[in-house]
Protein backbone atom coordinates (compact mmCIF):
# COMPACT_ATOMS: atom_id res chain seq x y z
CA UNK A 1 0.00 0.00 0.00
CA UNK A 2 0.95 3.59 -0.75
CA UNK A 3 0.18 6.68 0.94
CA UNK A 4 1.84 10.31 1.13
CA UNK A 5 3.31 11.77 3.66
CA UNK A 6 4.03 15.40 3.53
CA UNK A 7 6.16 17.28 6.08
CA UNK A 8 5.75 20.78 6.85
CA UNK A 9 8.58 22.52 8.23
CA UNK A 10 9.25 26.38 8.12
CA UNK A 11 11.37 26.65 5.62
CA UNK A 12 10.01 24.26 3.44
CA UNK A 13 7.15 21.80 2.82
CA UNK A 14 8.02 18.29 1.68
CA UNK A 15 6.42 15.40 0.14
CA UNK A 16 6.35 11.90 -1.44
CA UNK A 17 4.42 8.73 -1.71
CA UNK A 18 5.28 5.76 0.99
CA UNK A 19 5.82 2.36 0.72
CA UNK A 20 3.89 1.27 3.89
CA UNK A 21 5.35 -2.58 4.34
CA UNK A 22 8.93 -1.25 3.94
CA UNK A 23 8.90 2.22 5.27
CA UNK A 24 10.80 3.81 1.83
CA UNK A 25 9.35 6.55 -0.74
CA UNK A 26 8.38 5.22 -3.59
CA UNK A 27 9.73 8.84 -5.50
CA UNK A 28 11.39 11.49 -5.60
CA UNK A 29 10.34 14.01 -2.90
CA UNK A 30 8.64 17.31 -3.86
CA UNK A 31 9.46 20.07 -1.43
CA UNK A 32 8.61 23.76 -2.09
CA UNK A 33 9.17 26.68 0.36
CA UNK A 34 7.33 27.42 2.89
CA UNK A 35 4.96 30.69 2.00
CA UNK A 36 6.16 33.83 4.44
CA UNK A 37 3.84 34.86 6.13
CA UNK A 38 3.07 31.04 6.49
CA UNK A 39 -0.84 31.57 7.57
CA UNK A 40 -2.96 28.88 7.07
CA UNK A 41 -4.27 29.66 3.76
CA UNK A 42 -0.99 30.17 2.34
CA UNK A 43 0.12 26.97 3.55
CA UNK A 44 -2.67 24.71 3.09
CA UNK A 45 -2.28 25.99 -1.15
CA UNK A 46 0.97 25.06 -0.97
CA UNK A 47 0.01 21.28 0.86
CA UNK A 48 -2.38 21.28 -2.08
CA UNK A 49 0.26 21.70 -4.63
CA UNK A 50 2.36 19.38 -3.07
CA UNK A 51 -0.77 16.72 -3.10
CA UNK A 52 -1.24 17.35 -6.55
CA UNK A 53 1.91 16.40 -7.93
CA UNK A 54 1.56 13.00 -7.33
CA UNK A 55 -1.44 10.67 -8.09
CA UNK A 56 -1.95 8.57 -4.61
CA UNK A 57 -5.13 7.41 -3.15
CA UNK A 58 -6.24 7.02 0.17
CA UNK A 59 -5.80 9.39 3.45
CA UNK A 60 -2.51 11.30 3.33
CA UNK A 61 -0.68 12.25 6.39
CA UNK A 62 1.26 15.35 7.40
CA UNK A 63 4.07 16.76 10.18
CA UNK A 64 3.34 19.90 11.60
CA UNK A 65 5.81 22.33 13.69
CA UNK A 66 3.20 22.38 16.41
CA UNK A 67 1.44 20.70 19.56
CA UNK A 68 -1.66 18.96 17.54
CA UNK A 69 -4.27 17.94 19.54
CA UNK A 70 -7.27 15.99 17.58
CA UNK A 71 -5.97 18.37 14.53
CA UNK A 72 -5.71 21.32 15.94
CA UNK A 73 -3.28 23.31 16.31
CA UNK A 74 -2.34 24.76 19.91
CA UNK A 75 0.95 26.40 19.38
CA UNK A 76 2.97 27.85 16.45
CA UNK A 77 7.01 27.31 15.88
CA UNK A 78 8.34 29.02 12.68
CA UNK A 79 4.69 29.25 11.02
CA UNK A 80 2.14 32.06 11.59
CA UNK A 81 0.72 32.55 14.85
CA UNK A 82 -2.56 32.44 13.31
CA UNK A 83 -1.98 29.14 13.39
CA UNK A 84 -3.09 28.61 16.81
CA UNK A 85 -6.41 27.33 17.65
CA UNK A 86 -6.74 26.39 13.99
CA UNK A 87 -8.00 23.26 13.14
CA UNK A 88 -5.30 22.28 11.05
CA UNK A 89 -7.11 19.02 10.03
CA UNK A 90 -10.20 20.55 8.78
CA UNK A 91 -8.19 23.23 6.81
CA UNK A 92 -5.81 20.59 4.49
CA UNK A 93 -8.78 18.24 3.87
CA UNK A 94 -10.76 21.35 2.21
CA UNK A 95 -8.02 22.72 0.48
CA UNK A 96 -7.14 19.51 -1.17
CA UNK A 97 -10.39 17.26 -0.94
CA UNK A 98 -8.75 14.31 0.58
CA UNK A 99 -9.34 12.74 4.39
CA UNK A 100 -5.68 14.01 6.42
CA UNK A 101 -3.73 12.86 9.87
CA UNK A 102 -2.08 16.01 10.90
CA UNK A 103 1.01 15.49 13.89
CA UNK A 104 3.62 16.39 15.78
CA UNK A 105 6.50 17.05 13.78
CA UNK A 106 9.29 15.31 15.98
CA UNK A 107 6.03 13.03 16.87
CA UNK A 108 6.24 11.85 13.14
CA UNK A 109 10.14 11.20 13.04
CA UNK A 110 9.52 8.81 15.93
CA UNK A 111 6.87 7.15 14.72
CA UNK A 112 9.02 6.14 11.38
CA UNK A 113 11.30 5.40 13.97
CA UNK A 114 9.21 2.74 15.81
CA UNK A 115 7.89 1.40 12.67
CA UNK A 116 10.83 0.55 10.08
CA UNK A 117 14.13 1.88 12.00
CA UNK A 118 16.19 2.01 15.52
CA UNK A 119 13.09 1.59 17.51
CA UNK A 120 11.36 -1.34 15.60
CA UNK A 121 10.10 -3.97 17.80
CA UNK A 122 11.06 -2.37 21.50
CA UNK A 123 9.39 -2.48 23.72
CA UNK A 124 9.39 -0.39 26.93
CA UNK A 125 10.00 3.38 27.30
CA UNK A 126 11.87 4.56 24.60
CA UNK A 127 12.62 8.68 23.69
CA UNK A 128 13.15 9.78 20.34
CA UNK A 129 15.30 13.16 20.47
CA UNK A 130 15.68 15.02 17.20
CA UNK A 131 18.33 18.21 17.12
CA UNK A 132 18.03 20.56 14.73
CA UNK A 133 16.94 24.17 14.76
CA UNK A 134 15.05 23.29 18.20
CA UNK A 135 15.52 20.03 20.35
CA UNK A 136 12.06 18.03 19.11
CA UNK A 137 10.76 14.88 21.60
CA UNK A 138 8.53 11.78 21.28
CA UNK A 139 7.64 9.27 23.63
CA UNK A 140 6.78 5.39 23.29
CA UNK A 141 5.69 3.50 25.69
CA UNK A 142 5.58 -0.12 24.54
CA UNK A 143 5.10 1.25 20.90
CA UNK A 144 2.64 3.36 21.80
CA UNK A 145 2.95 7.03 21.30
CA UNK A 146 2.55 9.63 24.17
CA UNK A 147 1.67 13.02 22.02
CA UNK A 148 3.13 16.44 22.32
CA UNK A 149 5.55 15.98 24.84
CA UNK A 150 8.06 18.97 23.90
CA UNK A 151 10.68 18.16 26.41
CA UNK A 152 13.22 20.04 24.36
CA UNK A 153 11.58 22.62 26.48
CA UNK A 154 11.92 21.55 29.66
CA UNK A 155 13.98 24.06 32.31
CA UNK A 156 18.29 22.99 32.70
CA UNK A 157 19.03 25.79 35.27
CA UNK A 158 16.15 28.17 34.62
CA UNK A 159 17.11 28.05 31.00
CA UNK A 160 15.24 26.46 28.02
CA UNK A 161 17.47 23.45 27.09
CA UNK A 162 16.79 23.76 23.31
CA UNK A 163 18.20 27.47 23.88
CA UNK A 164 21.49 25.40 25.37
CA UNK A 165 21.66 22.34 23.48
CA UNK A 166 20.54 22.47 20.08
CA UNK A 167 22.00 21.63 16.91
CA UNK A 168 21.57 25.26 15.91
CA UNK A 169 23.46 26.37 18.99
CA UNK A 170 26.23 24.54 18.50
CA UNK A 171 26.82 26.00 14.69
CA UNK A 172 25.78 29.14 15.92
CA UNK A 173 28.53 29.11 18.61
CA UNK A 174 30.61 27.31 17.10
CA UNK A 175 31.11 24.67 19.70
CA UNK A 176 33.45 21.80 19.42
CA UNK A 177 31.79 18.72 19.86
CA UNK A 178 33.03 18.08 23.20
CA UNK A 179 31.88 21.46 24.53
CA UNK A 180 28.12 20.56 23.12
CA UNK A 181 28.21 16.78 24.20
CA UNK A 182 28.49 18.13 27.67
CA UNK A 183 25.77 20.19 27.19
CA UNK A 184 24.19 17.18 25.58
CA UNK A 185 25.37 15.21 28.54
CA UNK A 186 23.46 17.56 31.06
CA UNK A 187 20.27 17.17 28.69
CA UNK A 188 20.29 13.51 28.30
CA UNK A 189 20.68 12.89 32.02
CA UNK A 190 17.91 14.88 33.02
CA UNK A 191 15.18 13.04 30.72
CA UNK A 192 16.85 9.89 32.04
CA UNK A 193 16.03 11.24 35.72
CA UNK A 194 12.33 12.03 34.76
CA UNK A 195 11.49 8.80 32.56
CA UNK A 196 14.03 5.98 33.22
CA UNK A 197 13.71 4.96 29.19
CA UNK A 198 15.01 1.57 28.25
CA UNK A 199 16.44 3.15 24.71
CA UNK A 200 17.00 6.87 24.17
CA UNK A 201 17.14 7.67 19.89
CA UNK A 202 18.83 10.66 18.13
CA UNK A 203 17.65 12.25 15.42
CA UNK A 204 18.01 15.38 13.36
CA UNK A 205 20.61 15.87 10.39
CA UNK A 206 23.32 15.78 13.06
CA UNK A 207 22.54 12.00 13.84
CA UNK A 208 24.81 11.24 11.17
CA UNK A 209 28.10 12.22 12.50
CA UNK A 210 26.66 10.68 16.08
CA UNK A 211 30.23 9.04 16.62
CA UNK A 212 31.93 12.86 17.01
CA UNK A 213 29.09 13.53 19.65
CA UNK A 214 27.82 10.36 21.63
CA UNK A 215 31.32 9.74 23.15
CA UNK A 216 30.12 12.46 25.53
CA UNK A 217 26.58 11.29 26.67
CA UNK A 218 26.33 8.86 29.56
CA UNK A 219 23.05 7.51 30.36
CA UNK A 220 22.41 4.25 31.38
CA UNK A 221 19.41 3.88 28.95
CA UNK A 222 20.96 2.09 25.14
CA UNK A 223 21.80 5.41 22.83
CA UNK A 224 21.36 5.05 19.01
CA UNK A 225 21.28 7.38 16.43
CA UNK A 226 17.91 7.39 14.22
CA UNK A 227 18.12 4.93 10.70
CA UNK A 228 15.73 7.07 8.39
CA UNK A 229 17.47 11.06 9.07
CA UNK A 230 15.43 13.15 6.31
CA UNK A 231 12.63 10.70 5.34
CA UNK A 232 11.91 10.62 9.30
CA UNK A 233 9.07 12.98 8.82
CA UNK A 234 7.41 12.20 5.69
CA UNK A 235 7.75 8.49 6.04
CA UNK A 236 5.94 8.87 9.80
CA UNK A 237 3.38 10.95 8.56
CA UNK A 238 2.36 8.60 5.55
CA UNK A 239 2.55 5.89 8.81
CA UNK A 240 0.01 7.34 10.97
CA UNK A 241 -1.93 7.97 8.37
CA UNK A 242 -1.93 4.09 7.52
CA UNK A 243 -2.79 3.93 11.08
CA UNK A 244 -6.11 5.76 10.86
CA UNK A 245 -7.32 4.53 7.43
Amino acid sequence: MQLLGIDIGGTGIKGAPVDIDKGTLTADRFRVLTPHPATPDAVAATVAEVVARFDVDGRVGATFPAVIQHGVAMTAANVDKKWIGTDARAVFEAATKKSFTVLNDADAAGVAEMTYGAGKDRKGVVVMVTLGTGIGTAVFVDGKLVPNTELGHIEINGKDAETRASELVREREGFSFRKWGKRLNRYFQTLEALLSPDLFIVGGGISKKSEKFFGFIHTRAQLVPAQLLNEAGIVGAAAAAAAES
